[in-house]
């Protein structure tokens, strides 16, 4: 039996590898490199990439690749042998420059117009924070991907951007309170991955699954998940034996893949990973999908990572469990024992308050996309109001800080930050929240509202640069104080009663609450179409560019690519139920009731009753019709999509007609399946997609 202790991390060139693989001098100079984020001299780079080089062959490699994030939400890479011309033979070479910098094409990504198609240079640029890896017999470099003008193209540099304008700003806070010692502080991440795994036969039948990665058609399964007896149950052995298999090479990957369990709707499941920094989580997210798909095919199983791929069953998610951490190994969203503390992890806590507040918009647009937009207001997932939990206890807190009044706990009162004490604030004194879109857990904010099948790295570029903002005008305010704690009580009590407005402790998903967020002027932003245009907002477009995370132009950038997308998603899918339609729905049933009236002239003829018969005849019919006039309604709504040219108008046509059109049809075919002998029908059912894996 293999013990995973002896190959953890085994296809992973990690601190451990660097060690023993190179001089003490380039080790130094490459650790100071990750750490301090100083230049790496083109010496360093070259014993760097011989020793990486000799490692990825001993472990089976032939090529190399930079491994990149574009921003098409997956990843991309191309893929270069180290074999170089010797003679009449080979030599196998990677040099310094091949690993600090390639040049794929740029011109096919999506550029939202920083580039033209003529205009093919990028660059990728290693990220060294990130451990390189192998993967299929390639050693695969974390870069970041930029075009020839040095404009961001991918997810990955901004990311960066965001932690190096948090970590900046955060420096400057905990040196007011004294925190010498701290030289770094860096946001971590644990994003829990849900996903569904169906039969790969079954997959294969349906083109809804294949183009999309949604069921366009279905009706609904006898059984679902009312039973409630698929959550936390028993694993089946096929599902367990593709679990077992991700888990190894997850864990030959240093990936550490911790929690699985059978998630809500039947063939839903969940993995959920122990927490890492921001970027190497981000990193390590993109892998897992990637592992998830490739092993569940050797299996004989597809995975699903759509946000709702049946309707009526629980949708798919990604909990973004988010903290911030010094390099000494404090977290800054835990209470703490002293007064310093408490009042240092009081200004942090409400630094996060004021920025989702300030932000919402951004954190909704963070979350937004087509395939999301099934999810979010749906009984099973966060409402697109964006609020945040903090339980009992800590309103508690924030109250009696709000009010002035004293707060008593454990024979200990709390009057004054950084004077008096605050009571101890044990994890998990209070209930989960699961509909609060942003819920404090004991010592991290779980920001639920992810899609499962997008990046995490754009929710956390908003939540990263958001509170950087925040800390930065902290700072600015107490860096000029005569009295520090007094500024420091003033300054978290006016940030309590001007931002209380975003806490919400109570039941997401009741109607009540839209209403009461709309008094409290919180966003509700139902749809992608309609959070988009905020991106463009004068107050975000500042935030960007005062930390540097995006240009002016990135940011416009982003905007186009993003309703481009949406509109492109809604595109394809209308096609493809279309396509259903014609080639596989409407001759299905054309040919079913030809059958019945087939078998009601038969009948008929010999004086035998065909009342059943008659009943669905005339039913289906009728039904049919409806559905042809549909989907030439549908035909002509896409004819005028094609005329709208401005981004914006043409995202929302799609929302408001397109999607209309297509949930119109959807819901008569999905009433004729339910007439339909079963043998008749052209496609896979529900129950035979969500039950088939045994």
């Amino acid at each position: 039996m293999k013990q995973v202790n002896d190959y953890f991390g085994c296809l992973v060139f990690n601190d451990k590898v660097m060690k023993s693989k190179l001089s003490t001098d380039v080790y130094k100079k490459l650790k100071k490199t990750i750490n301090d984020g100083k230049e790496l001299d083109i010496s360093v780079a070259n014993a760097v990439a011989l020793a990486m080089k000799d490692w990825a062959i001993e472990n089976g490699a032939t090529h190399y690749t930079h491994w990149f994030q574009p921003m098409t939400g997956v990843t991309a890479e191309k893929h270069d042998s180290f074999i170089s011309p010797d003679g009449d033979g080979i030599i196998m070479e990677f040099k310094g420059k091949e690993l600090i910098k390639g040049e794929p094409d740029a011109s096919s990504f999506p550029s939202g117009g920083l580039r033209a198609t003529c205009e093919a240079r990028g660059y990728t640029a290693w990220d060294p924070t990130s451990y390189a890896f192998i993967k299929d017999k390639c050693l695969c470099i974390p870069t970041a991907f930029c075009s020839y003008d040095g404009q961001a193209l991918d997810k990955k540099t901004p990311l960066l951007r965001s932690m190096q304008a948090l970590n900046k700003q955060a420096m400057r806070v905990l040196k007011l309170f004294g925190q010498d010692q701290v030289t770094s502080v860096k946001t971590t991440v644990g994003p829990e991955q849900e996903y569904f795994l169906v039969d790969k036969d079954m997959y294969e039948k349906r083109k809804d699954l294949i183009f999309t990665g949604r069921t366009l058609f279905g009706a609904k399964s006898p059984k679902g998940q009312e039973l409630e007896d698929h959550y936390f149950g028993s694993i089946k052995p096929r599902v367990q034996e593709f679990m077992n298999d991700l888990n190894e090479e997850l864990w030959k990957l240093g990936i550490l893949a911790k929690t699985e369990h059978n998630e809500v709707a039947p063939a839903q499941h969940e993995l959920a990973p122990i927490f890492a920094t921001t970027n190497i989580a981000a990193d390590h997210n993109q892998i897992t999908m990637e592992m998830m798909q490739k092993i569940a095919k050797k299996h004989n199983l597809v995975c699903l990572l759509h946000e709702k791929p049946f309707k009526g069953v629980n949708g798919s998610g990604k909990h973004n469990n988010w903290s911030i951490s010094t390099n000494t190994g404090v977290n800054l969203l835990e209470p703490g024992d002293t007064p310093s503390e408490n009042a240092q992890f009081l200004l942090f806590l409400v630094s996060v308050i004021k920025a989702v507040d300030e932000y919402q918009d951004l954190l909704r647009i963070s979350v937004a996309s087509a395939s999301n937009d099934f999810r979010l207001g749906a009984n099973e997932a966060p409402p697109a109001i964006i609020s945040i939990f903090l339980g009992s206890d800590l309103q508690d807190v924030i109250e009696s800080i709000e009010t002035g009044k004293a707060l008593k706990s454990n024979g200990k009162t709390f009057l004054k930050i950084g004077a008096d004490v605050l009571p101890p604030l044990p994890k998990d004194t209070t209930d989960r929240n699961r509909t609060s879109p942003f819920a404090f857990t004991g010592n991290k904010f779980e920001f639920r509202a992810l899609g499962s099948q997008e990046s995490i790295s754009c929710a956390n570029i908003m939540l990263n640069t958001a509170v950087a903002e925040e800390l930065k005008q902290f700072a600015d305010r107490l860096e000029k104080a005569k009295d520090f704690n007094i500024e420091l009580h003033e300054l978290i009590k006016e940030t309590i009663i001007n931002h209380k407005r975003i806490i919400f402790n109570g039941n997401g998903y009741d109607d009540n609450w839209v209403k009461e967020a709309q008094k409290r002027g919180l966003l509700n932003l139902k749809s992608t179409p309609e959070a988009l245009p905020y991106y463009l907002k004068d107050k975000n477009v500042k935030l960007f560019t005062s930390h540097s995370i995006y240009s002016v132009e990135e940011i416009h950038a982003r905007y186009e690519i993003a309703q481009e997308h949406y509109s492109k998603v809604v595109n394809i899918e209308a096609l493809t139920c279309l396509d259903m339609l014609n080639k596989d729905y409407l001759p299905a049933i054309s040919k079913y009731t030809k059958s019945l009236a087939e078998t009601v002239a038969l009948k008929n003829s010999l004086n035998v009753t065909s009342d059943y018969e008659k009943a669905i005849l005339d039913k289906v019919s009728l039904d049919l019709v409806v559905a042809y006039n549909k989907k030439v309604e549908l035909e002509n709504a896409l004819k005028k999509a094609s005329t709208i040219s401005d981004v914006e108008k043409l995202s929302m046509y799609y929302k408001t007609d397109i999607l209309t059109l297509m949930e119109d049809v959807r819901s008569v075919i999905d009433e004729i399946e339910t007439n339909v002998d079963g043998m008749a029908w052209p496609v896979p059912s529900y129950a035979e997609l969500l039950y088939s894996v045994k």
